[in-house]
């Protein structure tokens, strides 16, 4: 008796042409290849990476940090917030080496919940999915709008030197004129969109290694060890008391980062070698951006030694805490800002393209 050759599931029936193992474990699925698949490793690592994109979140909610426990939900908030962060990702990725496709969370759920509620588990995710994703492509762009009315301020003089500050309107119509730039760069070939994405990560890392080096170096005063490590900010302004209350509220800004890492199950479809790459791709980015996130924390939070001046809109950069940080610390070791501005401006280029990311993930 001789028993029947069983082809691997990567190689097509003809035994010549090896198949995608991402395409195969499709095939596996009774779900057609749709798109083509053009995306490394390191390009599905990137969309998610520069989406939480830490210059992104840490730099737009830094305020958020200060003003609730400081020091402490900045510096010990990140760890909390990272590990239940990692704690998701991971098993998001297991999923998504079963399942790598460019539906991502709504189609893992349809096949998780069994047939009986597959389609209710399938809308409520899916629902949720691309409500989520409006809210972060809309608040990043907007965090954009308002960060280029911070840099014009700052440039023209600051707040309390005549600056121009621009009214809401005027914010209004840059977060729509962002919001179309994107949507039009995502309209070109997805080739283009890979390599944007990696100068995207490679900007966001060099970015975070540049600022954390930098602004403690120039800053003429900082902070003591311990105010880093162990001074909880109660005074917010609000009358709020309770301890973990306020702790909990500082966590908001950790938590805002560390999201939109599902970017890499969204571009499975696209990517080579999807049921592994894609998990590849959560892990990573979210790993590495835990690492990256906590150094540049560090070097912001070492620069700050008054907490009430950031956060009061009488300041230079009226209120932007980490904007006030950057300017303060040029102008008073050289004279003017100008340093300031050009960190402001890395930081600007990091949520331009942590937006963009945002409309590439969405719109799979």
């Amino acid at each position: 008796m001789v028993s029947e050759k069983v082809l691997p599931s990567h190689v097509v029936e003809s035994g010549h042409a090896p198949l995608d193992s991402g395409h195969a474990r499709l095939r596996e699925l009774g779900y057609k290849q749709e798109l083509k698949r053009d995306l490394s490793v390191i390009s599905n690592f990137a969309f998610s990476f520069s989406i939480i994109s830490v210059l992104t979140g840490v730099t737009t909610l830094y305020n958020t940090g200060l003003n609730y426990g400081g020091p402490v939900s900045l510096v010990y908030g990140w760890f909390i917030a990272s590990a239940f962060t990692m704690i998701v990702a991971l098993p998001m990725a297991e999923i998504c080496s079963s399942y790598p496709t460019s539906g991502g969370l709504y189609y893992w759920s349809a096949k998780l919940a069994g047939p009986r509620w597959a389609p209710f588990a399938s809308w409520i995710t899916g629902w949720f999915n691309i409500v989520g994703q409006w809210a972060v492509t809309t608040s990043v762009d907007f965090s954009l709008a308002q960060l280029i009315q911070v840099i014009i301020l700052l440039s023209t003089g600051g707040k309390n030197g005549g600056g121009y500050e621009a009214s809401k309107y005027v914010v209004i119509a840059l977060h729509g004129g962002i919001l179309l730039v994107h949507g039009i760069i995502n309209s070109l070939p997805i080739s283009l969109l890979s390599f944007l994405g990696q100068m995207a990560a490679i900007w966001n890392v060099l970015g975070v290694f540049v600022l954390t080096i930098v602004i403690p170096s120039v800053a003429t005063e900082r902070a003591s060890a311990k105010f880093v490590f162990t001074n909880f900010n109660t005074e917010n302004g609000e009358g709020i008391r309770s301890r973990p209350y306020i702790f909990l509220l500082g966590l908001l800004m950790s938590q805002y980062t560390l999201t939109g890492f599902d970017a890499s199950a969204h571009m499975t479809e696209e990517t080579k070698d999807a049921d592994r790459n894609g998990p590849k791709g959560i892990i990573s980015a979210v790993g590495i951006s835990i690492v990256v996130g906590w150094f540049y924390i560090l070097g912001i939070t070492f620069a700050v030694t008054d907490i009430p001046s950031l956060l009061s809109e009488d300041n230079d950069a009226g209120g932007y805490a980490i904007a006030e940080v950057f300017y303060q610390a040029f102008k008073k070791r050289y004279g003017n800002g100008s340093g300031g501005i050009v960190c402001l401006v890395i930081v600007g280029v990091a949520i331009f393209f942590c937006g963009m990311s945002s409309v590439t993930s969405n719109s799979r």
